[in-house]
């Protein structure tokens, strides 16, 4: 769980995790470890079920056992997680449980405070890790090839140091963020699922569409012109010329930073930016970026002429 300032430029990030028993018993007072990892050993088992003796020769049992333990213990897990629970009280008075990392090679075991009770059947949801004031970055994105008509959010942030994490990868999951209302009041955002982050990792969640910022291209104007004829008479080659508006409304309380790229169907292309565009780039031969940071409740515009070369008029393109 994501919880945003009222600004929107910290988080507090709360995670959890859900121990599902369907042993057959039930788990009374029991000590609850997390191992966050996958250990391989059914690869183990799987090619040993392979063979036509399972355990080889019998003088070489114990040599087998060996290396498949000594094959457990190093195996690579990969996939780990930030444990530490110092949150206030919850609504009961109770202090949250503590939570005790501890290295096992390249994965962690995290052990949760006191015992849990978890009948067969059952399943209980128990605290991972809480960091707050994680600074984050909000991005809207518009790119109507790959997203279609809508703009999309992204909360972005870094698995390190400076944005209060960094100790350890963080396994994948579901986030679901909100944010801060004031006075006790959370507003659902949105939600996105990730999978494992190493340390030092941009992250970049996909929060779904946002209808609090809207970008709107229209097409001004359309024509053709610069023919090319081959010797039959017929048209070998020519320009296009499409002019557009782009409207970007932002209808927040505060700012926001809209991303928009435009795509276009030939690498053969000449652009004529107009108005206010913020920063302009050429992100590849077929697509361009603008970025744009609107005030809250505004509405900015900017236009470009985009000429596109066909057929034999190719040949007189330049970059």
């Amino acid at each position: 769980m994501g919880t945003l300032t009222e600004d929107e430029k910290t988080m507090r990030l709360q995670g959890y995790v859900v121990v599902t028993n369907n042993s057959g018993e039930d788990y009374e007072n029991a000590q609850t470890r997390l191992i966050v990892g996958k250990v391989h050993i059914l690869d183990e088992i799987a090619a040993l079920a392979r063979r036509q003796y399972p355990y080889e020769r019998p003088g070489e049992m114990e040599i087998l056992r060996e290396g498949m333990a000594s094959r457990y213990r190093g195996r690579r897990a990969g996939k780990s997680m930030l444990a530490q629970i110092n949150g206030p009280v919850d609504g009961l008075g109770r202090k949250p449980k503590e939570i005790t990392k501890e290295g096992l090679s390249e994965y962690f075991l995290y052990t949760i405070e006191g015992t849990e009770t978890i009948p067969t059947g059952f399943s209980k949801r128990l605290p991972s890790f809480d960091v707050d004031n994680v600074p984050v970055v909000n991005l809207y994105k518009y790119e109507e090839q790959r997203y279609g008509p809508s703009v999309l959010r992204f909360l972005s942030f870094k698995n390190d140091e400076e944005h209060e994490l960094g100790a350890t990868p963080i396994p994948g999951g579901m986030l679901k963020v909100y944010r801060n209302a004031g006075e006790g009041h959370l507003s659902y955002t949105g939600q996105s699922s990730f999978k494992y982050i190493p340390v030092d990792e941009d992250v970049e969640l996909n929060l779904g569409p946002a209808a609090n910022v809207v970008v709107e291209p229209k097409l001004m104007d359309f024509e053709t012109e610069n023919y090319r004829f081959d010797n039959r008479g017929n048209v070998s080659g020519w320009d296009e010329i499409r002019t557009f508006k782009i409207e970007v409304r932002n209808t927040r309380d505060i700012s926001v930073k809209v991303e928009i790229k435009r795509n276009f169907n030939t690498s053969y292309w000449k652009l004529a930016n107009s108005g206010d565009f913020g920063q302009f780039e050429k992100v590849d031969l077929r697509t361009v970026k603008y970025t744009l940071v609107l005030e809250p409740r505004s509405t900015q515009s900017f236009g470009h002429v985009l000429r596109t070369y066909h057929g034999a008029r190719e040949q007189n393109w330049r970059p």
